[in-house]
C-alpha cells in the first residue's frame, strides 16, 4: 500500500471500523539515514493504534538494528515485516517476497528482528510462494512461528501472480492448519460477503488492501456482518463526495502545499470514485486536477450546488 496509508487514510479506516493498522512499509536503509521522506512514513497519531510500523529488507543484522531504532524513535504497537511485496524494485532488493525462495534468510532476519525488540510483539506478511510451481506457504510459516513471529498474514497470490488472477484460500486454509499462532487472511476481500466466505477458513482475522481505496467503508460492513446485523445502507453521492473533500483538504493542510497535495492525491481521486455516474469523463478531468476549487467544480457536476455546499459546511 506504499504512497496510500499515510496517517490522514489510515484514521479514515480506522473511523470506519478497522481494528489495527499499517504504517506503508519502509525499507532499513531509509530508518537507518532517518531521512524526511522516511519521517513521513512514521508519522502517526495516537487515535491511529493499535498501529505498527512495517519493514523489509534482506539483511538480518541491518533490519534488526533499524527495527530497534523505530522502536526507540516512534514507539510502535508492533513491528510487521513485509515478506510478500512483488515489487520489482523491492524484490531486485532482496526484499518482500524475495525471501519466499530464501527461506534461511527470511528465518534469520525474522530471528534477528525478534529478539532486537523484544518483548514487542513481531508480525509478518507473507505471499503463498514465489510460482505455482513453489507454493511454499505452510513451510514458510512454520519457521516464522518458530522465529518468535506472533501473527502471521498470508496474502493468496504468488509473487509471480502480483495482483493478477484470484487469491487462492485452499492455501490460506492449509496454513491455519500449520500453525498456532493467529493467521490473517489477505486477498480478494472486496464485500461483506467474501468476508463471511473466508472466515469459512478458521482465519483469525481479514487483511483489506485494496478494496480500502475504493470503499473504506468496507471494514463498518464487514464488521456488521460478523456480528450478524443488518447490512447498512450504501454510502450516498453525497456521503462519499464529502469524504473525497475532507480527505484533500487534510493533505493541503498536512503538505502545506495545495498543488502539491492535489496532485498526489489523483490516484486516490481515481479510487475513490469507482462506481461513480459519468465515471470516464470524470476521471479524464481528476487525472489534472491542481486545486481543491477544480474538484469542487467537478463533484458539483455530479450533484446540486445547495448539495455540495452543504458538503463544504460539514467539512
Amino acid at each position: 500500500m506504499a504512497g496510500v496509508t499515510n496517517s490522514i487514510f489510515r484514521r479514515i479506516c480506522k473511523e470506519q471500523g478497522a481494528d489495527v493498522v499499517t504504517t506503508e512499509f519502509v525499507s532499513a536503509d531509509g530508518i537507518m539515514h532517518q531521512n524526511e521522506r522516511t519521517r513521513r512514513y512514521l508519522t502517526f497519531t495516537e487515535e491511529e493504534r493499535p498501529l505498527g510500523v512495517q519493514l523489509f529488507g534482506g539483511d538480518p543484522e541491518r533490519l534488526a538494528e533499524a527495527a530497534q531504532r523505530v522502536v526507540d524513535w516512534v514507539k510502535p504497537d508492533f513491528i510487521d515485516l513485509n515478506f510478500g511485496c512483488p515489487a520489482n524494485k523491492v524484490v531486485c532488493r532482496h526484499g518482500g517476497s524475495s525471501l519466499l525462495r530464501d527461506c534461511p534468510t527470511l528465518e534469520k532476519v525474522a530471528v534477528a528482528v525478534v529478539k532486537a525488540v523484544a518483548p514487542l510483539p513481531v508480525t509478518a506478511k507473507i505471499r503463498i510462494g514465489w510460482d505455482d510451481s513453489s507454493i511454499n506457504a505452510t513451510t514458510t510459516a512454520r519457521l516464522l512461528e518458530g522465529s518468535g513471529i506472533q501473527r502471521l498474514a498470508v496474502h493468496g497470490r504468488t509473487k509471480a501472480q502480483g495482483y493478477s488472477g484470484r487469491a487462492n484460500w485452499n492455501v490460506i486454509a492449509q496454513v491455519v492448519e500449520t500453525v498456532t499462532i493467529p493467521v490473517i487472511g489477505n486477498g480478494d476481500i472486496e464485500s461483506a460477503e467474501d468476508a463471511l466466505k473466508a472466515v469459512e477458513t478458521g482465519i483469525a482475522g481479514l487483511m483489506i488492501g485494496r478494496a480500502a481505496m475504493s470503499n473504506p467503508w468496507i471494514f463498518s460492513e464487514i464488521r456488521a456482518a460478523l456480528q450478524g446485523e443488518q447490512k447498512a445502507p450504501e454510502p450516498t453521492l453525497q456521503q462519499r463526495c464529502a469524504l473525497i473533500l475532507r480527505h484533500c483538504i487534510e493533505e493541503i493542510e498536512l503538505k502545506g502545499n495545495e498543488a502539491a497535495a492535489m496532485s498526489g492525491m489523483r490516484a486516490r481521486l481515481m479510487a475513490y470514485t469507482k462506481g461513480f455516474p459519468a465515471v470516464r469523463p470524470l476521471r479524464a478531468k481528476l487525472s489534472h486536477v491542481s486545486s481543491l476549487v477544480e474538484l469542487e467544480d467537478l463533484l458539483s457536476g455530479l450533484q446540486s450546488s445547495d448539495s455540495l455546499n452543504q458538503i463544504i459546511a460539514t467539512l
